[in-house]
């Protein structure tokens, strides 16, 4: 986050912001200036790609799905609006640890013997070790203590859209992010890749609401995608994973989707509609026979 906030005090903050009297290293400082980026950079990210996930991705037709709320879309939006500012205060804590130098990230590849293989490594091992934890922390979450305290406002949308994808209660969005700032505290990790891997988890995150069931048939039995998450908001005790299908291999809580199955959402959405189109063209028929005795078949 240093790269950041760097940028942003000589493009912004010194020249047009803080008084030049007040040092770019003073805590404070760096605390507001964190908060700043911190939320700014949630909100860019958050409605940039769920905007074009929700209008070049999701399927709208599972808007017309029973389970669909009255008014999802903004619901999801308000909650989001409304949680992101106060998961921010205990992640900028984090962010200020490391900015401060505790953590194990840093910015030269030569400091390592490997350099480029250590890199490729710790991006793999970031991808396991989140995915990991991300899984134990999401499962216990939906523990009937603390379920209905933290975790329950995201399960509203059973029929998830892209806008739902940070749509938490603000305890429940920290702890699901955790991970993601471990990590950098326990294993090595370059500068540029932490930043890059973190905008690359919050569009995953969308991904996995945007209601896009396609997966390439080689990839479905490992990656986690919209249609196991889904099928996590439908059926609730399934499918906890966030990027593989590991640990809910591992955990006994896999499921394979329901709409790799024909049986999904979509399905569903396509059944309903399928099945108003024959009973508009039964009651057409009707009518047909009421009026010359005979209905027409149509090839």
């Amino acid at each position: 986050m240093d790269l950041v906030l760097n940028a942003a005090d000589y493009y912004f903050f010194t020249p047009y912001v803080y008084p030049t009297t007040w040092p770019e290293g003073d805590i404070f400082r760096q605390i507001i200036s964190l908060l700043i980026i911190t939320n700014l950079g949630g909100y860019t990210i958050y409605f940039f790609f769920a905007t074009l996930s929700y209008y070049f991705v999701f399927d709208h037709s599972m808007m017309k799905h029973p389970q669909f709320l009255k008014n999802q879309i903004s619901r999801e939006i308000a909650l989001t609006v409304r949680s992101l500012p106060w998961i921010s205060i205990p992640t900028v804590s984090l962010f200020l640890l490391e900015l401060r130098g505790y953590s194990k990230l840093y910015d030269d590849i030569g400091e390592f013997p490997s350099g480029w293989i250590q890199l490729i490594v710790s991006v793999l091992s970031f991808l396991f070790f989140t995915d990991m934890m991300i899984y134990w922390i999401h499962r216990g979450l939906h523990h009937k203590l603390l379920y209905k305290h933290l975790h329950k406002p995201h399960h509203l949308w059973k029929i998830p859209t892209p806008f739902a994808s940070h749509a938490f209660q603000p305890m429940d969005g920290f702890l699901q992010s955790l991970p993601y700032h471990i990590y950098p505290f326990v294993f090595p990790l370059h500068k540029v890749v932490y930043l890059g891997l973190y905008i690359l988890v919050n569009v995953w995150t969308i991904s996995i609401h945007d209601g896009d069931f396609r997966v390439p048939q080689i990839l479905r039995p490992f990656i986690n995608g919209s249609a196991h998450h889904t099928d996590h908001h439908v059926f609730f005790e399934y499918n906890y994973g966030q990027y593989f299908t590991l640990w809910d291999r591992i955990g006994g809580t896999f499921k394979n989707p329901s709409s790799f199955e024909g049986k999904g959402p979509a399905d569903y959405v396509k059944s309903m509609q399928d099945g108003k189109r024959d009973s508009r063209a039964e009651n057409g028929c009707k009518k047909e026979n009421l009026t010359n005795g005979t209905c027409a078949k149509t090839e």
